[in-house]
């Protein structure tokens, strides 16, 4: 078994800040639903000469392709994309060459803890919203209002599910697992498919054609 995450300092070394003296109201938590061509991707200019690759899970046909980019310092995005957009040449470097063997080695079931370095840009309130979905352990779930609760962000599950869907570190940073409180499955920047197919393989039952 692999130890805890190594993360980068912009992670998890955040000071306890206050959060947002006026947290957002309840919402029907599916804040983290984000259009095709939205969110990460509009963000491309943020990754500008970082190392580039491509990892395929055994399961592509499903799943598709996992794309990650890397700075020096750390991993600064791992997400689902489809063919048409892994159009970029891959330019590797050792960091992502060490996130994909960890990612052949979570989707074999050999890995439930990743121990790579993340560097990945964002808010303060969004850097925490990450740390607190990196403590939610391989095979569980939790709901929007217990994480913003975790945070001292009483009533923030909308604030809460909006970060959560600006998450660019998709599985190492697990934000398939955070369900509705309600056990429904709620948005998923990757795809609702793709959400159960994790949990699925996490709860160790036969993973199943997303159709």
């Amino acid at each position: 078994m692999s130890s805890a995450p190594t993360a980068s300092r912009s992670l998890f070394d955040q000071p306890d800040a206050r959060l947002d003296e006026h947290p957002e109201k309840p919402s029907d938590e599916r804040d983290d639903d984000r259009s095709k061509g939205q969110g990460i991707d509009a963000r491309s200019d943020l990754f500008a000469g970082q190392a580039l690759d491509y990892y395929r899970p055994p399961e592509s046909e499903a799943l598709g392709l996992v794309r990650l980019r890397a700075s020096d310092t750390g991993l600064t995005e791992i997400v689902f994309v489809t063919e048409a957009d892994a159009s970029e040449t891959p330019r590797p470097n050792a960091l992502t060459d060490r996130a994909r063997a960890q990612l052949e080695e979570y989707f074999d079931g050999l890995r439930q803890t990743f121990d790579l370095p993340l560097a990945p840009k964002g808010t303060d309130f969004q850097q925490r919203v990450w740390q607190a979905l990196a403590t939610i352990p391989f095979g569980e779930t939790r709901c929007y209002a217990e994480i913003a609760e975790q945070l001292r962000c009483k009533g923030g599950q909308r604030a809460v599910g909006r970060a959560n869907g600006q998450n660019p570190l998709a599985i190492v940073v697990p934000c398939h697992r955070v369900i509705g409180s309600d056990g429904r499955m709620t948005g998923y920047a990757g795809g609702i498919g793709r959400k159960q197919w994790l949990l699925a393989h996490e709860a160790g039952e036969i993973p199943f054609d997303l159709g």
